[in-house]
């Protein structure tokens, strides 16, 4: 190793300079528990360069923090939504949490309902149409969505990137 050059040790044991070690980018947002969405949404996806990617994100993000406030919270202002958005090399990740019980695994189905025209049971599936790997926390009260970056795209169609994000939730 020459003077000066940072290095970084991976559990594995391998050196690498520290301009190959992926960085993670990330930033919390706090906010009461509200339907007044639409500044948060321009501020998570603010970093997607692709707007095919920001047209869907838009609509599973908008589902998921509707159904956060609206079922999570039971639409109580006095509680929160915590949402952390992460930028991978390879993802755009999400992870919206609100205050409550938590949705049980039995009903985290991404199905439509039977009836198109229902009131409601259409946002778990959207949210899985929108999102290359969506997942739940144990309690279920946390989210996890994540896009693949375009770049990524042809890499899993060739199979070398078929792991989902490796951020727990």
């Amino acid at each position: 190793m020459g003077s000066g050059q940072q290095t970084v040790v991976s559990l594995r044991g391998r050196v690498r300079p520290l301009a190959l070690v992926p960085r993670f980018r990330w930033a919390d947002f706090i906010l009461p528990s509200t339907l007044q969405l639409s500044p948060l949404l321009e501020l998570l996806l603010e970093p997607v360069e692709c707007d095919q990617i920001t047209c869907r994100a838009q609509l599973g993000l908008q589902e998921a923090l509707v159904n956060a406030v609206r079922h999570g919270n039971a639409g109580d202002t006095s509680k929160c939504l915590r949402v952390r958005r992460i930028l991978t090399p390879n993802w755009l990740v999400w992870q919206i949490q609100d205050e409550g019980q938590g949705l049980p695994p039995a009903l985290r189905q991404a199905e439509l309902p039977e009836r198109l025209d229902a009131a409601r049971g259409r946002g778990l599936f959207l949210i899985q149409q929108c999102f290359d790997d969506v997942r739940w926390s144990r309690r279920g009260n946390r989210l996890q969505v994540a896009c693949r970056k375009p770049e990524r795209r042809l890499a899993l169609v060739t199979g070398a990137d078929s792991q989902g994000p490796s951020i727990p939730v």
